[in-house]
């Protein structure tokens, strides 16, 4: 079973994610893991990545995919199957990658988008706070808002990637490309939404569900 999950950040992608792998096994693939081993092990489509990453570039589409189509042809990406979680991005990568699923004799059997009301993921994201010290998660709504951790007495702060400026721009960005992908997977009859707006053990017993159908 290959599936993929959607949502905009911070609508719970990871939190699902793991306890999806968990249960149902699948190769949790990241395409930022699959760049980092392809330097390190200076595979031909390593280094062609690491020229456009030395230079400050993005690594181009033909050059991801080729690597995430390396990947799902291994062995334990093949027996087990594969969770694609936070690509693609766009739909010029989401029909180079049906292509190469295609051509590898695979194909995606779910796309499953958390919908979450993006003023509740701002609400979310903002209420985050961090200790400098042992890096523990806190939030607001649940400990008040600490200024000192309770396990190691460090600073605890706001980081930047949490403030709402931040947010909002990372939200805008995900419906400038990434939420097209939605009608995008409801035309090929993969689409399956989730309201995200539920506890994140409601979310995953829709999710479940939702598997155990397809699978």
């Amino acid at each position: 079973m290959n599936i993929m999950l959607l949502g905009a950040p911070g609508a719970g992608k990871g939190t699902q994610a793991a306890r999806i792998v968990e249960e149902f096994g699948l190769v949790h693939l990241s395409t930022g893991d699959i760049l980092r081993k392809a330097v390190a092990d200076g595979t031909p489509l390593g280094v062609e990545a690491k020229r456009h990453m030395d230079a400050g570039g993005l690594v181009p589409d033909e050059v991801v995919i080729g690597l995430v189509q390396e990947r799902i042809t291994q062995p334990d990406a093949l027996e087990k199957g594969v969770l694609f979680d936070g690509f693609p991005r766009t739909i010029p990568q989401a029909e180079a990658l049906g292509a190469a699923l295609a051509e590898s004799g695979l194909k995606l059997d779910a796309v499953i988008s958390i919908e979450v009301d993006p003023e509740a993921i701002v609400a979310r994201i903002t209420a985050r706070r961090q200790c400098r010290g042992c890096g523990r998660i806190f939030n607001v709504a649940t400990d008040g808002d600490l200024t000192v951790c309770t396990e190691c007495g460090g600073e605890v702060y706001q980081r930047d990637d949490d403030t709402e400026a931040t947010v909002r721009k990372r939200l805008d960005a995900y419906e400038a490309q990434t939420s097209k992908l939605i009608p995008y997977y409801a035309e090929h009859g993969t689409l399956h939404t989730v309201d995200g707006n539920q506890s994140p053990a409601d979310v995953y017993t829709a999710i479940a569900g939702i598997l155990r159908t397809v699978g």
